[in-house]
Parts: C-alpha cells; structure tokens; sequence
C-alpha cells in the first residue's frame, strides 16, 4: 500500500464523500441509481446509533479515497457476531495501490480484537476482479444462494 493511505474510523464530517462512493458504486456495480435523499439518511443513521455498523476509510493527500461500512450479524451456531463487510468502495485513481487490502486487514485485526467469528461480504456474481481480490485475502466463496423479499418502505418511515 501506499505510504501516504492514512486509515480511520469515519466521521460525520465524511458522509459527503461516503454518501458519493454509495451512489458511485451502486453505480458501478449494479446500474442502480440510489434516491440521494435516503442514500444520505442511511448513512447517517449509521452514525446515529453503533449497533448498526462503523466506516472505516481510507484518506490520501487529505482526500478520502475509500471506505467501507462493516455491520453485525449474530449466529446462535456460533454464539457471536459475523462481520459483514459492506458498501466497498475506491475511487478509481486510488486502486491497484493496495487500499482495500489495507483496509480489510484494519477491519480483520479489529474482528479479532472483538472476538468477531468471521468477516462476510456479498460480491456480484460478475464481478470476477473483486472475487479474486477477496480469494486472495483469504475469503471462500460459500455454498449459499441469497434470496430476498424487499418491502415498498416510503422513506419517511425509515430509520
């Protein structure tokens, strides 16, 4: 990685640049275009209340250039939390430089600190570059097939 990648919790003063990479890699990844309004009270309410997650990003040149939102499942069979790493994103004059691997070794070293089970993260089953990325840090592909069944929430009722 880069030297000059700084790596930290996210603050406040980062949902700008957190609610962009969301939207950014929506994009990317799956051609969906977020409503910003909600985009930007999720991200927020991240914020609003620890038990639903923490960002980590990555800063260079006092610019983000990255981050990525890790939340909490718990497992009866395992009696802890897995760690699902989410909404991963580097900007594109950022990657190849070791960010992301950076930034899931911080997020690795402090699941093990909390006693975390494991980390989990969804991939798109195109994305052949982000699958080899996670192989190589370790990760397995599992046997599940992810299922889901979205409700119509209008978005004053979230949070």
């Amino acid at each position: 990685m880069d030297p000059a990648i700084v790596l930290r919790e996210a603050t406040r003063a980062d949902i700008d640049a957190l609610v962009e990479f969301n939207a950014a890699m929506a994009w990317e990844t799956e051609h969906k275009r977020l409503d910003p309004a909600v985009l930007r009270s999720g991200v927020e309410a991240v914020f609003d209340d620890v038990r639903r997650g923490i960002y980590l990003v990555a800063g260079h040149a006092g610019a983000v250039v990255a981050g990525l939102l890790v939340t909490y499942e718990w497992s009866d069979w395992r009696c802890g939390d897995w760690w699902w790493v989410q909404s991963v994103y580097v900007r594109p004059e950022a990657r190849g430089r070791g960010v992301f691997r950076a930034l899931y070794g911080a997020i690795e070293a402090r699941a093990r600190t909390a006693g975390a089970v494991g980390l989990r993260l969804y991939v798109e089953r195109d994305n052949a570059r982000a699958r080899r990325t996670y192989a190589a840090l370790g990760m397995q592909e599992t046997a599940y097939r992810m299922y889901e069944h979205p409700f119509a929430v209008p978005a004053a009722d979230r949070r």
